[in-house]
């Protein structure tokens, strides 16, 4: 089954092609529209399609930058140029760029069919010649571990989905295959603790004699495994483990809430979790802390029956000296001088 791009800024002609393709005899699985380079792009990151037929001049992104993009992404795609005769010479110059075929508009029907055999055909050969680019693992790699470290089950299925219809088109024999499985299992292992995560991390190994059948199951049970895994020590949260830290942090002022402590609720090792806060949010899991305990003071001395000496207590400073010294440290006055100073209030 080919899925099919098809990148034009005129309707008519979208249409007309999306109309022509289906009355082939190519088994299709899907055939998606753009209007430009731009939404294409897009469009390949949601599918990966297998042939891309585009237009040359079109508004955002025109054809000759997509075919630029498309080459430099490494990606399994065939891309044919579709032009009008004044656009010729510059349909031209996007072989430069991979694109192998190119057509002049209007576009006949056995022209395009004749063509589509001829494309399936190449892509049949390139896919018995075996393994992956490395560019194209890389990118497999990098959202099956988005997927799994985020916890985003749905995204998980379709990726594993994919995958499998992936490496059954490269007809492959059986000891390749059950190489490819292990292989691609070892790196998401290792990316995923190269993160750091506080799981368990332990590589598939497949026996030899597996069935092709065979290894795509224990692959998917074993990426199950680590995702359940992992949702467990998360106790099922999936949100984005920076922004939920900063809501336990904001939420427990008065705790001496210590980086372990998140670290451990959130399933990341605690060094891990120390140098993505950083990355994330510019300050230290502490100066996180500590300003967010200045800005609930701040806004606690703005309420005039408030003691200071209760202001401390509640953002979790049981030394009032601390409190002091800190609080003078970050804005400059002391927190009676800022409440007179600054808020008027005696």
């Amino acid at each position: 089954m080919y899925r099919i791009l098809i990148v034009d800024d005129e309707p008519i002609i979208l249409k007309g092609l999306q109309v022509l393709i289906q009355q082939s005899e190519l088994p299709i699985s899907s055939i998606r529209m753009a209007a430009n380079g731009q939404e294409a792009l897009e469009r390949m990151e949601e599918e990966l399609p297998d042939f891309i037929f585009s237009d040359v001049r079109m508004p955002v992104m025109d054809g000759l930058e997509l075919c630029k993009r498309i080459q430099e992404m490494d990606a399994d795609v065939q891309t044919v140029v579709i032009s009008g005769y004044g656009d010729f010479e510059y349909a031209r110059q996007c072989v430069g760029y991979g694109v192998k075929e190119y057509l002049l508009k209007p576009v006949s029907k056995g022209q395009l069919h004749e063509l589509l055999a001829k494309l399936a055909k190449g892509k049949s050969k390139r896919r018995q010649s075996g393994y992956l680019s490395i560019a194209k693992m890389d990118r497999w790699l990098e959202q099956f571990e988005q997927a799994v470290y985020f916890l985003e089950k749905d995204t998980l299925e379709r990726l594993l989905d994919e995958w499998e219809q992936e490496i059954e088109g490269y007809q492959l024999q059986r000891a390749q295959y059950v190489e490819l499985v292990e292989q691609f299992d070892h790196l998401l292992m290792k990316k995923l603790k190269a993160r750091s995560v506080n799981i368990a991390v332990v590589p598939l190994q497949l026996r030899q004699d597996c069935s092709a059948e065979a290894a795509c199951k224990r692959f998917r049970d074993h990426i199950s495994e680590t995702f359940r895994n992992l949702e467990k020590m998360r106790k099922g949260k999936v949100k984005d483990p920076v922004e939920e830290a900063k809501l336990y942090i904001e939420q427990n002022l008065r705790s001496e809430v210590s980086l372990e402590e998140v670290a451990d609720m959130l399933g990341i090792h605690p060094n891990y979790f120390s140098l993505l806060f950083k990355q994330m949010t510019g300050e230290t899991f502490i100066q996180y802390r500590i300003r967010c305990r200045m800005n609930q003071a701040k806004k606690m001395l703005g309420m005039q029956h408030i003691r200071i000496t209760d202001i401390s207590y509640e953002v979790g400073y049981a030394d009032h000296s601390h409190f002091t010294k800190m609080f003078k440290k970050m804005e400059g006055l002391s927190p009676s001088e800022y409440r007179l100073k600054k808020l008027g209030i005696q």
